[in-house]
């Protein structure tokens, strides 16, 4: 994983270079300069907006009682793209906008979903000191229809005589 990423920092200015340059040669060196600069506003009003209603949309989950996994990786892709859109270049501009359409950004949280879903374990234990219990579980992929349902409960004076409900 770090070498791509090392490659792609490498040569993502290269590519960004060549591009304008080609771009500039087809529509002149000022248009190409108010484009990207253009691209950059637009980018940042859109950002701000997707952003600002993504934000609403986690607010309605957790007061809904919902755990808003999707609208903060939604979250996440828009901070990605504002991100990217602040970075001067044909490219990365596409990406950023891609990024931040509620229907592209769809396709892209299906991807990433499917190539981190056998990637990523969590795994978590428990244990009743002085009561002899213990536990846990590891979750690796799997589908979506798989969840754990954990209630917390605090306890006060146990009597180490009664048994566990």
């Amino acid at each position: 994983m770090f070498f791509i990423l090392l490659i792609l920092f490498v040569s993502m200015p290269v590519i960004e270079i060549f591009v304008l340059i080609r771009v500039a040669e087809a529509i002149t060196t000022p248009w190409t300069i108010l484009l990207v600069i253009l691209t950059g506003i637009v980018g940042a009003a859109l950002a701000r907006h997707e952003g600002l209603k993504a934000l609403q949309n986690v607010q309605n989950e957790l007061a809904a009682g919902r755990m808003p996994t999707s609208q903060l990786f939604d979250g996440v892709l828009i901070l990605v793209a504002g991100v990217v859109l602040i970075t001067p270049g044909i490219i990365t501009d596409a990406v950023g906008f891609c990024l931040l359409i509620p229907p592209l950004r769809a396709i892209v949280k299906v991807l990433l979903a499917g190539y981190f879903r056998n990637r990523v374990t969590f795994t978590s234990s428990f244990e009743m000191h002085g009561h002899g219990v213990h536990g846990g579980f590891d979750m690796r992929g799997g589908s979506d229809d798989q969840f754990v349902d954990v209630e917390v409960k605090k306890v006060h004076d146990v009597d180490p005589n009664k048994t566990l409900e």
